[in-house]
């Protein structure tokens, strides 16, 4: 085992994982953590832990994790290339892992335009990928990035990162998620899936290069609250299609309807997934919804989680 974490021991066994998603607090209100905590207590395997998502300014990925941990969970942190440089990563590593986070998505981040930060400077000192390649050097050779000093102790991280399958151009994206396995990725979690035949063809391109033998790959899903979410994120957020019938279903359902009609969509979608060869498990990312997620893995099936 890599880490020995829930997660891992999950996937490794050929069991089909769910996570789930927790968006620390914009201040140091641990009762909001505590209360998002327990709504996924039990219904996931690990909660992803954001890091300043979208570029706001939220409680740190590591302080909402640790407590996580000693809440008896167990936390998927987050860290995003845009805020630290290779230094403070590998810092805020060794912290982490001394901490009992056993599980890490690495990812590149949202630019700070896009929060409440606007003047902020970014960093972007690595990327996404150089940054899988620097964990696993710490965890597998036990050397610091540029293999001169050794790590004082073990490293033990189980890695992940995103792949979004529907950003522009399309035939590149399995390119990308290829560098991020050869950089040593150990699971993927994919931007939310709404456009179903376009994921299918992507994992056709994924079965074709062999990389979900080489690592594991949890399907995105966002529950749709409302039409007017629909059209939102089909017209302006980047990397998400959104068919025009699952549109219609939501911008069409009766009155007071429209957030059952979005649980059961993503609930459709969930059971079409796990068809889906290659496809490891799901990535709940019920956004400021958390209540919803137990409702969610239960009609879908995923209950109760195995024991590991």
């Amino acid at each position: 085992m890599k880490a020995g974490s829930r997660l891992e021991k999950i996937l490794e066994q050929g069991n089909f994982a769910v996570t789930g998603e927790l968006g620390p607090p914009k201040g140091n209100d641990l009762e909001v953590v505590k209360r998002k905590a327990e709504l996924l207590r039990g219904k996931v395997d690990a909660i992803n832990v954001t890091d300043n998502q979208t570029s706001i300014v939220r409680m740190s990925s590591i302080a909402t994790s640790t407590i996580l941990v000693q809440l008896g969970l167990e936390p998927v942190m987050q860290m995003v290339a845009r805020d630290r440089n290779r230094i403070a990563m590998q810092s805020d590593i060794f912290g982490a892992t001394a901490l009992g986070i056993k599980n890490m998505l690495c990812l590149s981040g949202d630019h700070q335009t896009f929060g409440n930060q606007k003047g902020a400077a970014n960093v972007f000192d690595i990327d996404s990928i150089q940054m899988i390649s620097m964990v696993k050097g710490l965890r597998d050779d036990g050397v610091i990035l540029g293999g001169d000093d050794k790590v004082e102790g073990d490293i033990k991280i189980f890695i992940g990162a995103a792949a979004n399958p529907f950003a522009e151009p399309f035939e590149f994206r399995v390119v990308r998620l290829a560098k991020k396995v050869k950089a040593g990725v150990d699971f993927i979690q994919t931007q939310c899936i709404y456009d179903m035949k376009r994921f299918k063809k992507w994992m056709e391109m994924v079965r074709d290069r062999g990389l979900h033998e080489k690592c594991h790959i949890l399907a995105g899903v966002t529950p749709l609250k409302s039409g007017g979410m629909a059209r939102y994120m089909a017209k302006n957020v980047a990397g998400i299609i959104i068919p025009d019938e699952i549109i219609d279903r939501m911008v069409k359902a009766p009155s007071g309807k429209a957030a059952d009609e979005g649980i059961k969509i993503c609930v459709e979608q969930i059971q079409e997934l796990k068809e889906i060869e290659g496809v490891h498990g799901v990535h709940i990312m019920a956004i400021e919804w958390e209540q919803m997620v137990a409702r969610i893995v239960e009609e879908a099936g995923l209950l109760p989680r195995p024991e590991v």
